[in-house]
């Protein structure tokens, strides 16, 4: 039984990214995705002015004559979300926690995609999976995956991204539109050996050669700069240890600046290296703005 205050939730929403997918990003995700992939669907005799390069040469050694396959743009396709729910997005010092601002991004690019008659599937994850929901189709399983999203209580604190691709590259065997959603941020973060990064910048460049993978990157102003405000208390929100920052001392506030624009910037690399496009969003700015931006860069790209 959903309590009473989340099903107000879950219907507020709804109603909001009902809106904004009708009335702004209608079009956009099926001219930037419908039609990105094609299917099999039958041999013939070959043509004159059929491409060489589709001729079935199994077919063809076996009747004797020429065949080519046929394709077709695929009639539906399938997006699997996967949110990262471990403590690190319970944060925000702007408007929005980093959580709240995930539900409501899964619930805007699920509604788009059952609107497009395709199939929808959701992965939860921390330093592992823990709900998974395979794909399918209708309002009533969109519903199911926002409420999944609002109101599941995950057992993991931390962030294992690299096993959560590898149980999408598992589980999910046909090529589909996968939106990664997380802050990317880790247990250790900092001290992330190279060797580390180029597992997991390994595995990334995997599952988007087998998919379609999109880095959705969860961001708050406070991650990357301190306000001057004297001695601050912090706690991890991931591993529970707590720090003490100085935050009157100039060159504290500098370095913690420094090291956090790097973080990001080589967060940034590892993702374009791997190939996989990025929505960058801030809980200080508008997340409709970012996906627009995102739709337009990938239209404009497709048509060339």
């Amino acid at each position: 039984m959903i309590p009473k205050e989340l099903f107000k939730k879950i219907r507020r929403i709804e109603i909001v990214t009902s809106r904004l997918v009708t009335d702004v990003f209608a079009g956009q995700y099926h001219s930037v995705f419908k039609g990105q992939g094609i299917e099999f669907d039958e041999v013939r005799e070959y043509q004159i002015g059929d491409d060489i390069r589709t001729i079935d040469w199994n077919v063809t050694a076996r009747t004797g004559k020429p065949h080519v396959k046929k394709f077709v743009e695929e009639r539906e396709l399938t997006v699997m979300i996967m949110v990262d729910m471990s403590h690190s997005l319970r944060f925000g010092s702007v408007n929005n926690l980093k959580n709240q601002i995930a539900a409501e991004i899964s619930a805007v690019l699920a509604l788009s995609a059952i609107q497009n008659n395709d199939k929808v599937g959701l992965i939860i994850f921390t330093d592992k999976v823990e709900k998974f929901i395979p794909p399918r189709k209708g309002r009533s399983h969109v519903l199911r995956v926002i409420r999944e999203v609002l109101y599941f209580e995950p057992q993991g604190k931390t962030t294992n991204i690299e096993g959560a691709l590898e149980y999408l590259s598992h589980t999910l065997t046909r090529r589909s539109i996968v939106f990664l959603i997380s802050d990317f941020l880790a247990e250790g973060d900092k001290k992330i050996s190279s060797l580390r990064n180029s597992s997991l910048k390994k595995t990334i460049a995997i599952a988007n050669k087998r998919h379609d993978l999109v880095a959705v990157t969860l961001n708050d102003p406070r991650e990357s700069e301190l306000p001057e405000c004297g001695l601050v208390y912090l706690e991890d929100a991931e591993t529970g240890e707590i720090f003490t920052i100085d935050c009157g001392d100039k060159m504290v506030r500098e370095n913690y600046k420094s090291l956090n624009v790097k973080r990001i910037k080589d967060r940034e690399r590892m993702l374009r290296s791997a190939g996989v496009d990025m929505i960058n969003i801030s809980t200080d700015k508008s997340y409709v703005d970012e996906i627009i931006k995102f739709f337009k860069q990938r239209g404009r790209r497709k048509r060339r």
